[in-house]
């Protein structure tokens, strides 16, 4: 082999080992999907998706006016209501909701129905409007057992 075809094959290797590199990288790194259901005139919660996707997780956006039914259908727990609803991995997710939350949820396997921040709480994800409440990420279960406490966001 000669000095210049060397290089050829030593910059091939190279350019492969970074395809592949690149490849791992983004298998590794993807998140998983998150389908939000959403009314169409709402801006925070496209904010909330933003701040998820910033986070490493798909996101998949679905307008619908009658939000009430699409919380009847994954069994949101009227008290824990907020403007929009999302599923991942077999959880819901209601609300403005942290993804390093979710993520904690997701590596945690727990044995419940999802996640919720009732309301909109200013300061959470996809509410930053200047004002920073208290707010609380609760789980339930199916059947919509009594709301626990997954992380609190006390404000100082």
């Amino acid at each position: 082999m000669t000095i210049s075809s060397r290089k050829i094959t030593t910059r091939l290797c190279r350019g492969l080992a970074t395809a592949m590199l690149g490849l791992v990288t983004t298998a590794v790194w993807a998140g998983p999907v998150v389908e939000v259901w959403k009314n169409p005139n709402c801006g925070c919660c496209t904010s909330w998706a933003k701040h998820l996707e910033a986070e490493g997780f798909e996101v998949e956006l679905h307008d619908d006016r009658d939000m009430r039914e699409v919380k009847a259908e994954h069994d949101v727990p009227r008290d824990m209501a907020s403007c929009h609803t999302a599923t991942v991995e077999g959880y819901v997710i209601e609300g403005h909701v942290p993804a390093a939350d979710i993520r904690r949820l997701l590596e945690s396997g727990d044995d419940v129905a999802g996640l919720a921040v009732p309301g909109m709480p200013h300061g959470s994800p996809g509410m930053e409007t200047g004002r920073v409440d208290d707010y609380t990420v609760y789980t339930w279960r199916e059947g919509g057992d009594t709301p626990e406490v997954f992380q609190r966001y006390i404000q100082e």
